[in-house]
């Protein structure tokens, strides 16, 4: 029988089972986390984990917080667990798996007196973020943080009751200026491009919608570090309950499954001290631009150019979309020829051996990444992972055929339906308009889908990308995916 994971029952679990070698009463707290979910869990929190058990900065433990009803289920999960996590590392060759301890806490979710009360606190020197692509009010079509969403609206109306994420840290800012105690740092943990600067806009301008002076105080003495951050990390399904509990004897309703592959590299920008983190492999640099901009095109882009090919054919798994000849020679010609010659050099990396890699992640049979996920939320993804590599293809004059295609499949996958028949459901934030636009683009294929400025801006007014996307489209549904792979794949006209 399973042990249920619990503090009391640590020493039952298998001695092949990973956990902490140091007790929870040496820890204590230094870093607020918005976002406690399967991504954090697996790379943040694994980092600092393996900091702790070298007996190392003790007092930067985690406290959670969030503002979502997943963020109280998740606080409830893990408070029955005693903030203890089971981490499932999984390579191809071999899997491991261990028991992290490095949170200590986990806030009532929306509850905004007190996460403004911790953030006021100054124990807590940094305040990290992983919220999600689409949790930084972007508009778009500008890249700029947006002040007239209507949630950023009412914490501007009200700032002393906030209910999103970047009013809390405002609010906390303030209670810290307020009571004369040090600005803690600003750390985005998620896939933006200069997700630092992302941040700062964010809480500069939240502030700035009630106080500018306040505001200008935040972009002058708050320090908003850009980070990148890589592990690939599934949903968590009774897949992985099972696996948790009949492989390793362990009870735990929500472990973490994620590749044995981790990377972080962060700006090295912490007034008020940081955990050592490069002791357990982060590599702290002057600029991570190279960094991101690498990850976000080959990783997360390549993801992408996967996913809808793979969504339309009834494929489950990321692994067996590598598996399919097709769809693995798609995603290599269109990284090799459009995505890789947009990234600039990356110091001390080989971009192509990168790629090899990531390649490699994706095929990993271990993981279990379903194909469903990485199709997630492409109204916020294409903009930061596809859209900005075809704008610069256009720019140099290099071929924008198989990114078009690939925005092509995400289109007809937002129809709604797979080649088969099969429903696809509601799978992004905005489905029910991008449906709507799909539909319409079966017969008018650039005007409508094209249109929205928000998601492709100058792209989408391009007469070389337009042509390139409406050709693929056209394809897709007169001939099907697999027909059209096939023609891309021999430099073949996508029209037959």
């Amino acid at each position: 029988m399973a042990t249920r994971l619990s503090l009391a029952r640590l020493g039952s679990l298998r001695p092949d089972i990973g956990r902490p070698s140091y007790g929870r009463s040496a820890l204590s707290s230094g870093i607020l986390h918005f976002g406690v979910g399967n991504f954090h869990r697996a790379h943040q929190a694994v980092y600092l984990d393996d900091l702790f058990n070298t007996g190392c900065d003790l007092d930067w433990a985690l406290v959670g917080a969030g503002v979502l009803s997943s963020d109280e289920k998740m606080r409830a999960t893990l408070a029955a667990k005693d903030y203890l996590t089971t981490v499932v590392e999984q390579s191809a060759e071999k899997s491991s798996a261990r028991v992290t301890g490095a949170m200590i806490d986990f806030l009532p979710a929306g509850d905004a007196a007190a996460i403004v009360a911790a953030l006021g606190d100054p124990a807590i020197r940094i305040v990290s973020l992983t919220i999600t692509e689409g949790g930084y009010f972007i508009d778009p079509a500008t890249g700029l943080f947006n002040p007239d969403n209507p949630a950023i609206v009412a914490d501007g109306v009200a700032p002393q009751a906030p209910r999103t994420v970047f009013g809390m840290i405002t609010a906390g800012l303030k209670r810290r200026r307020d009571k004369g105690i040090a600005p803690f740092t600003v750390m985005s943990c998620d896939n933006i491009p200069h997700n630092g600067v992302i941040a700062r806009n964010a809480v500069a301008g939240v502030a700035r919608l009630s106080n500018d002076e306040f505001a200008d105080w935040i972009e002058t003495e708050v320090t908003f570090p850009n980070a990148m951050v890589d592990r690939i990390t599934p949903a968590t399904g009774d897949r992985e309950r099972a696996i948790c509990a009949d492989e390793y004897g362990i009870d735990d309703d929500w472990p973490v499954f994620c590749e044995s592959f981790k990377q972080w590299v962060l700006q090295d920008s912490f007034p008020l001290g940081r955990p050592a983190l490069e002791r357990v492999g982060v590599q702290f640099v002057a600029d991570v631009t190279p960094y991101e901009l690498m990850k976000i095109r080959i990783l997360n882009g390549g993801h992408a150019v996967i996913a809808y090919a793979a969504g339309l054919l009834d494929i489950e798994y990321a692994h067996e979309a590598m598996g399919s000849d097709q769809i693995s020679a798609f995603l290599d010609k269109v990284e090799r020829d459009q995505i890789i010659p947009t990234v600039p050099p990356v110091p001390d990396t080989d971009l192509h051996a990168y790629y090899r890699l990531v390649a490699e992640r994706f095929a990993n049979p271990k993981i279990g990444d379903t194909i469903r996920r990485l199709c997630l939320d492409g109204s916020n993804r294409q903009p930061k992972f596809i859209v900005p590599t075809i704008a610069d293809c256009l720019a140099a004059g290099l071929p924008v055929t198989g990114l078009a295609l690939e925005s092509a499949l995400w289109c007809r996958y937002c129809y709604g339906r797979t080649e088969s028949g099969a429903d696809i459901a509601p799978n992004d934030p905005n489905w029910d308009r991008l449906q709507a636009f799909a539909r319409a683009a079966r017969d008018d294929t650039t005007e409508r889908w094209l249109a929205m400025d928000d998601i492709y801006g100058e792209v989408g007014r391009s007469a070389v990308f337009r042509e390139a996307f409406s050709e693929a489209l056209s394809a897709i549904w007169r001939d099907g995916t697999e027909s059209v792979l096939s023609r891309y794949l021999k430099d073949l006209p996508l029209q037959a």
